[in-house]
C-alpha cells in the first residue's frame, strides 16, 4: 500500500517533473509537503500545472527548497489557464479503493456525555491520522447521529460519514467480510488479514468500566446481517496490556502495519509511557526473586531488567523507579544479585519458593534505586 504523497512523486516522476513551486498562498507545510499536497489534489483544490514562465522558488520530491521551476500548484480559479499535469483524476486512477477504516458507533448512546466527548476528540485525533498517513476519505464513520455531528468538530464532509449501520454501507459496496479489531478476540492481527478490504474499529470509551465485550457484540451484530467477520487482536509479544487502545493509536498501529512495520514497531512508534507502565507492572514481578534476610523478606529484581524491557517498551528510568515503588521491590545489580545467590540457601513454600538469608549484615545489601 502507498500513500497518496508517494503515488503523486511517482506521478510527476514519470512526467519528468523535479521540482513544484506554487503561485498560491496555500502551500503544504509540515513533515511530508507532498502528502498535503496530493491531498489538495484529491478534495478537489487546483492542479499542478505547467507554467509560460518559472516560478522564483519550488520544493523538490523530497521537499527540499530548489530554484525556479516551470510546475506550480495552483488553486481552482486558475486551473483553466494553464496546462494541466496532475489533476485530481491522476491520483484517483492509481490510488487504491481499499482499504476502509470504520468507526463503528453503534454504542454511542451506552456512554457518559464525559465518555462521549473522549469519543469525538479520538474521531478527530483519528482524522488527523488518517490526513498524515494516507487518506480521509477512506475513513468511515457509521451510525452518525445528530448528537454526534455536533459534538465532533470534524469536517463531516470529508469523511465518510453514514447514518446507517455498519453492515449496510457495507452492502452498498458490496463487501462481504471484515476485520474487527477485538481486544477480546483469540487470533492476533496476521500479515494475511493485511490483505482484506475492510477493518473497523469500535468506536468505544469506557471510564465506568461497564462496556467490557462491547465491541464483541459489534462483530455479532454484523454477524446477524450475513457479514463474515474475522475477530483479531493486536498484541505486544502476545499480550494486548501496553498496546494503546485510544481509536485513534489502533487507527495509526493498523496503518503503520498495512504499509509495512511489524506489529511491534508499529506499537512502539505509539506507545506512551501511561501504556508502557501498563506492561512493566505485569513484567516486573514475572521477574522478581524471593529473599528472607533476618526474618524480612524482599522482593528483588535485577537493576539490569531496566535495559531489557526499553527495548521493547517506551519507558524511562523514572517509569521504571515508580512501578517499583509500586510494586514494593528493590533493583540490584546482577553482581550484587550473584553475591546473595551464593551466600543464600533456596527452600520452597507455597508462593514457589525463596532464597533464605541469615546474615543480618546482608540486609543492608538491599536498597531502593
Amino acid at each position: 500500500m502507498k500513500r497518496p504523497g508517494e503515488i503523486l512523486r511517482e506521478i510527476l516522476k514519470e512526467k519528468g517533473v523535479e521540482s513544484i513551486g506554487t503561485l498560491s498562498r496555500k502551500w503544504p507545510s509540515g513533515e511530508d509537503i507532498y502528502q498535503e499536497l496530493a491531498l489538495l489534489l484529491l478534495e478537489g483544490d487546483g492542479a499542478i500545472v505547467k507554467l509560460g514562465e518559472p516560478v522564483k522558488e519550488s520544493w523538490d520530491l523530497e521537499g527540499r527548497k530548489k530554484g525556479p521551476s516551470l510546475y506550480a500548484y495552483v488553486r481552482p480559479c486558475m486551473v483553466d489557464k494553464f496546462e494541466v499535469v496532475v489533476s485530481r483524476e491522476d491520483l484517483l486512477h492509481k490510488l487504491p479503493d481499499y482499504p476502509w477504516i470504520i468507526v463503528d458507533l453503534m454504542f454511542w448512546d451506552k456512554h457518559i456525555p464525559k465518555e462521549k466527548g473522549k469519543v469525538s476528540l479520538q474521531l478527530r485525533e483519528t482524522y488527523a491520522v488518517m490526513r498524515r498517513m494516507f487518506w480521509p476519505r477512506r475513513l468511515a464513520i457509521t451510525w452518525v447521529n445528530e448528537e454526534f455531528k455536533r459534538m465532533s468538530k470534524l469536517p463531516l464532509n470529508k469523511v465518510e460519514a453514514f447514518e446507517g449501520s455498519t453492515a449496510d454501507f457495507l452492502k452498498l459496496r458490496g463487501i462481504e467480510r471484515v476485520v474487527l479489531l477485538d481486544p477480546n478476540a483469540q487470533e492476533v492481527l496476521s500479515q494475511d488479514d493485511l490483505k482484506e478490504k475492510v477493518f473497523i474499529i469500535g468506536g468505544i470509551v469506557d471510564m465506568k468500566g461497564d462496556k467490557k465485550g462491547t465491541t464483541t457484540k459489534i462483530g455479532e451484530e454484523l454477524e446477524s446481517k450475513g457479514i463474515e467477520v474475522l475477530r483479531r487482536k493486536i498484541v505486544l509479544r502476545g499480550d494486548i496490556v501496553g498496546v494503546p487502545d485510544r481509536i485513534n493509536h489502533i487507527a495509526e498501529i493498523l496503518l503503520r502495519m498495512l504499509y509495512g512495520e511489524n506489529m511491534e514497531k508499529a506499537i512502539l512508534a505509539v506507545q506512551a509511557p501511561t501504556h508502557a507502565r501498563w506492561r512493566l507492572r505485569k513484567e516486573i514481578p514475572k521477574r522478581k526473586i524471593r529473599y528472607l534476610i533476618d526474618g524480612k523478606l524482599y522482593l528483588v529484581v535485577e537493576k539490569e531488567l531496566y535495559d531489557e524491557l526499553k527495548q521493547w517498551l517506551n519507558i524511562r528510568w523514572e517509569d521504571f523507579v515508580k512501578v517499583l515503588r509500586e510494586t514494593g521491590m528493590v533493583a540490584l545489580e546482577r553482581r550484587r544479585i550473584h553475591h546473595l545467590n551464593k551466600i543464600s540457601v533456596y527452600r520452597l513454600d507455597r508462593s514457589g519458593g525463596k532464597r533464605v538469608i541469615l546474615l543480618k549484615r546482608a540486609a543492608l545489601l538491599c536498597y531502593n534505586c
